[in-house]
């Protein structure tokens, strides 16, 4: 499907949310969409590890809020799993590594920065949950759509 989120904005006005923070590109494509998933972590990326490497995809994207310390939730392995298990992309509340790698990639990535370190493993995550940064609402199975213009979220899928 091919798409602008600036004509989405100029065709659905009100109708879709956008995101109002800047998010940097880390993945090897920079237009990506699909039904959202939702992950909150606290510094432990073991859930959305499993959810990568071991769910179909299916065209979906994980929208990942992230607490805690400044650490890497997201890297070269996670990428290489969302590839192998069609994942459209990932949006990240937080921060990504081995980003000469992950923009080979041919999966969205989109992130705060980076940081070299990993994230540690001492919490449990929370899944479909509605999460809010940026200015938007991310409600599991509503579609997200993202370019270099922008990220965009409707509770509906947009032509």
């Amino acid at each position: 499907m091919s798409f602008s989120t600036a004509d989405l904005c100029d065709e659905y006005g009100g109708g879709v949310e956008m995101l109002e923070m800047p998010l940097v590109s880390y993945g090897g494509v920079d237009s990506f969409s699909g039904e959202i998933v939702t992950i909150k972590l606290d510094e432990d990326n073991s859930d959305l590890v499993s959810m990568l490497r071991d769910e179909r995809g299916e065209g979906r994207v994980v929208v990942v809020d992230v607490e805690g310390k400044y650490c890497a939730v997201v890297g070269d392995t996670l990428m290489g799993f969302a590839k192998k298990n069609g994942w459209s992309g990932i949006v990240i509340n937080g921060f990504v590594r081995d980003i000469a790698i992950t923009k080979t990639i041919p999966v969205g990535l989109l992130a705060l920065g980076t940081c070299p370190r990993k994230s540690s493993k001492k919490a449990e995550s929370k899944r479909d949950i509605e999460l809010n940064f940026g200015g938007v609402a991310f409600r599991a199975g509503e579609f997200l759509y993202t370019d270099e213009d922008g990220v965009v979220v409707s509770d509906k899928i947009l032509k």
